[in-house]
């Protein structure tokens, strides 16, 4: 297997997170329960850009940018980067107004189905642009024994993360109570 591999089979999940939240907008008017809100912005936190983009800026674009880019993949490395900080601004803009509705501010509704909306238009479009025009050019930039190393960081990444989140966790929850 090569690194891009778990990332595309992590884009599967991701699309069907962006098809859930097509559905949630299509009910809202008639039903809206907020703690899917808390589920939606806990999935693109963690999920999403902690371990899908964290792997993505922390490894692939890193050892990316060592090297020889042609100016298109480049360009796009770029735009990626630039999308990632879109996508993490809009969750906390979800994240947000979520808070606002709960504490009864009826208009932050209209907030959050904008930023559904844009995460529904965002991930798609990014998932292609990934998948179909920059995963498997970038690849090309290096050795075998270079993406066998990548992808055993990979995993070392996705193994050390769900403990780095808990830990800091706990941290937050010492400075609350102290």
């Amino acid at each position: 297997m090569i690194p891009i591999g778990p990332l595309m089979i992590e884009h599967r999940l991701i699309e069907q997170v962006v098809g859930l939240l097509k559905e949630t907008l299509g009910r809202m008017e008639k039903h809206f329960d907020p703690s899917l809100i808390d589920k939606v912005v806990d999935f693109f936190r963690t999920y999403a850009d902690t371990c899908h983009h964290g792997k993505e800026e922390k490894i692939l674009f890193r050892d990316l940018a060592t090297k020889q880019l042609s100016p298109e993949h480049k360009r796009m490395m770029e735009e990626l980067l630039e999308e990632h900080v879109y996508g993490r601004k809009t969750v906390s803009e979800l994240a947000d107004a979520k808070q606002r509705y709960v504490r009864g501010n009826t208009q932050a509704k209209d907030e959050i189905e904008t930023s559904l909306k844009r995460l529904i238009e965002l991930y798609p479009r990014h998932i292609e642009k990934e998948d179909k025009h920059f995963f498997y050019p970038s690849m090309e930039y290096f050795s075998r024994q270079e993406l066998d190393d990548m992808l055993h960081e990979f995993w070392e990444f996705d193994r050390k993360m769900i403990h780095e989140k808990y830990r800091q966790i706990v941290e937050n929850m010492k400075i609350t109570h102290s």
